[in-house]
């Protein structure tokens, strides 16, 4: 009987191996803690001996364990998700639902509009019927050049879909498949490749000529009607409510060049004005569930960024397999996908590869029940999204959806979606708050995730052999430290509110799953902690205060063995995940440098939003860069070259523990058992940092750290060590 239902599944649970390991280090682990704990604890120097900055040290160590503790839920047992795709296909033949997808973009010239179709055009060459697929591309920035690049994209489409189906090739991102392929594939006729491939080029020169004059040809204007909508009185903060069908999939006249339907293709820019907030990504994701409402109505919705392209046509089936399990599929609400990146160089120099979160943490989430949705990369069932609460007896319209016009035209369907994206239709309504994504939070995605599985629904974690989604990581500093800044920001913000975890999922989630929020919730608190112990032990060096135990003492042994362990397993856990060992110590470099810059900024910043002193804003990553800056990326230099408070903290950290290290060699009547661990603790400090200091000292290149970083960076050190340790 089990054999049977075990058939009748759609996709397979298994639980990962090594948990035997990974209990007797956290077992040991945990000992080796309490020990560091009570040491500290029971041995508090005297007044004026060092007693405040030993304090100081028990504080910091007991957040350590505290956070330790909660790192540990998603580590205890982590599970994979395996599809059957083929019976899939079996049970459903062709009957499969519908499925609308979300591609939200902001602004043209951080997010470049040939980028944005190219994404446009992998989601539309899913391995799915194009009839059953509708693809809408909300556009914040309101600009005419994004709408021209998507006009252009629904001309190309006409070529692009046959030739994706006609070899199936992957990936279907134009973009990253001819910069992939390089030489055309040898299932491929070279005549043809090469006629698409110049297409393409053509297409984007075009589009890439008319970002940069900023100015659409008056011919091109003449060949739709939705450039009318534009005037020279729109701006992107102020503007009327646009949607365009640019391909309506429901008509039999829209083929492609082999006579299929090609999917629906729908441009919206909502309604801005300067007296309305318009909440972001999420305001524009809440724009779009309304207005495809009345154009697909499709039960499955994906939503994802404008730079993350679909690498596998086999996602949008993957998915279903959850959906439409006979036995699992009513409980889950979507289904989250690993955010990848395309562009990471091979040691990982700023740490973007999110591993360890999409191989270890993530799995472990989703046996709690439920992976956190992350914003892109994810399929949502419609009504849920919606705001619908779990209950058994509910059964989902899988066949919901607009078939068919009526006796409607385009016209009158694009004035109703009208009606639906502007400012005012959220007045008054639970728009933001019950339905559809939240407000109020920079990380709209991941309070709306945690809302849902606080309503009763599960989500899945699938991550498959070739990754579904690529998108484009930060390639500078800036752009890292910018884009962790909202994450920390935005998770702290849901710890300090009502929708806290632990309070707002008491008795709706597991204590797991409330603690497994809490790790990125937590984020932000790490930053002054971690900004102590890479300060206070260093100075305590040259001023002559221990605050660990001498070397030779039997309880340097805890110090020794959490320090050593907690490295090896972090070691482990990222080989495991696919960095290399250089792209470990960056990645340690980075988790350094994240903690006392982007996470002190985010934990200021939320501080001040509570007590009413700034207001909530959201800053798009650029996915561009120069081309020196992405030259010195592609080999791993380190890029600075602002004079930005961030790069003063890392230089004063890497300046105070270079001059303490240094200064503690020069006395050469320190007792070195009684200092030595501080001087292993300062020494790995410096070696961590020996890519700042090149690039204060001995760089002369853009990317280099300005002068007057190191001037100032001079001047805190000085006062740093003007301020006794007692």
């Amino acid at each position: 009987m089990a054999t049977e239902t075990n058939r009748r599944r759609l996709f397979a649970t298994e639980k990962m191996g090594g948990r035997a390991v990974y209990r007797f280090q956290a077992a040991t682990m945990a000992a080796g803690i309490l020990l560091v704990l009570y040491y500290r604890a029971t041995r508090v120097p005297a007044a004026g001996e060092g007693r405040a900055a030993w304090v100081g040290m028990l504080a910091v160590e007991l957040w350590y364990a505290v956070y330790w503790v909660i790192t540990q839920s998603v580590r205890w047992c982590p599970i994979r998700r395996r599809t059957f795709k083929d019976r899939l296909a079996e049970r459903y033949k062709e009957q499969l639902p519908g499925v609308d997808i979300f591609v939200c973009t902001a602004d043209p010239h951080s997010e470049p509009p040939s980028l944005v179709i190219s994404t446009i055009l992998s989601v539309m060459a899913y391995n799915y019927p194009s009839e059953k697929i509708s693809v809408y591309l909300s556009d914040d920035g309101g600009s005419v050049l994004t709408f021209y690049a998507l006009w252009e994209a629904s001309i190309f489409a006409k070529k692009w879909l046959p030739f994706c189906r006609r070899y199936n090739i992957e990936p279907r991102s134009p973009a990253a498949y001819f910069s992939e392929s390089g030489g055309h594939h040898n299932l491929l006729s070279r005549k043809e490749w090469s006629f698409i491939k110049e297409l393409y080029e053509e297409m984007t020169e075009r589009i890439d000529t008319a970002v940069m004059s900023g100015k659409i040809p008056e011919e091109i204007k003449l060949k739709h009607k939705g450039f009318d909508e534009w005037n020279s009185e729109i701006t992107s903060k102020n503007h009327q409510p646009i949607v365009q069908i640019l391909i309506d999939g429901k008509s039999q006249n829209t083929v492609d060049d082999d006579g299929n339907v090609l999917p629906s293709l729908v441009y919206m820019a909502r309604e801005k004005r300067p007296q309305y907030h318009h909440n972001f990504k999420a305001g524009a994701m809440n724009a779009l569930i309304r207005v495809s409402s009345v154009i697909s109505d499709n039960p499955v919705i994906l939503n994802v960024d404008c730079d993350m392209y679909s690498n596998n046509s086999d996602s949008i089936r993957d998915a279903l397999c959850f959906f439409l399990d006979e036995e699992m599929g009513h409980n889950i609400a979507f289904v989250q996908y690993p955010q990848n990146y395309n562009n990471l160089t091979q040691n990982n120099i700023y740490g973007n590869s999110l591993n360890v979160i999409n191989y270890v943490e993530m799995p472990g989430l989703d046996s709690a029940g439920g992976c956190l949705y992350i914003g892109t990369g994810c399929f949502h069932r419609r009504e849920i999204l919606c705001g619908r609460k779990f209950s058994k007896d509910y059964k989902e319209d899988w066949n919901r959806g607009i078939k068919e016009r009526g006796q409607k035209n385009i016209n009158e369907i694009e004035q109703m979606a009208k009606s639906l994206a502007t400012c005012s239709h959220e007045l008054g309504t639970q728009w933001g708050d019950e339905i559809g994504l939240k407000y109020g939070c920079p990380v709209e995605d991941v309070i709306t995730g945690l809302a849902i599985h606080c309503r009763g629904w599960k989500s899945v974690y699938m991550s498959p052999q070739r990754a579904a989604f690529l998108g484009v990581a930060p390639s500078t500093l800036a752009q890292t430290l910018l884009q962790h800044k909202r994450w920390s920001e935005g998770n702290f913000t849901i710890f300090l509110s009502k929708y806290c975890s632990f309070l707002f999922g008491h008795g709706k989630i597991s204590l797991q799953l409330q603690m497994g929020y809490c790790i990125y919730g937590l984020w932000a608190a790490n930053s002054l902690p971690t900004l102590y112990y890479v300060m206070i032990p260093s100075l305590g060096l040259v001023k002559g205060t221990p605050l660990f135990p001498e070397i030779t003492s039997t309880w340097a042994t805890p110090f020794i063995y959490v320090f050593c362990t907690r490295i090896i397993y972090g070691l482990y856990e990222a080989l495991l995940s696919g960095d290399t060992l250089k792209g470990c110590w960056n990645g340690q470099r980075m988790w350094m440098i994240r903690r006392i810059t982007s996470y002190l900024y985010g934990s200021i910043d939320t501080i001040r939003k509570l007590l009413g002193l700034s207001k909530m804003s959201f800053e798009v990553t650029a996915k561009v860069s120069d081309g020196d800056e992405a030259k010195r990326y592609e080999q791993e230099i380190f890029e600075f070259g602002s004079s930005s408070p961030e790069c003063v903290i890392i230089t004063t950290v890497a300046l105070l523990n270079f001059v303490c290290l240094v200064g503690g060699l020069s006395l050469w009547n320190m007792p070195w058992n009684v200092f030595l661990l501080q001087f292993i603790l300062c020494g790995m400090i410096v070696i961590m940092n020996i890519p700042i200091y090149e690039a204060m000292f001995l760089r002369k290149d853009k990317g280099s750290i300005p002068s007057s970083v190191t001037l100032a960076s001079v001047g805190f050190l000085m006062l740093a060590f003007l301020v006794p340790i007692v």
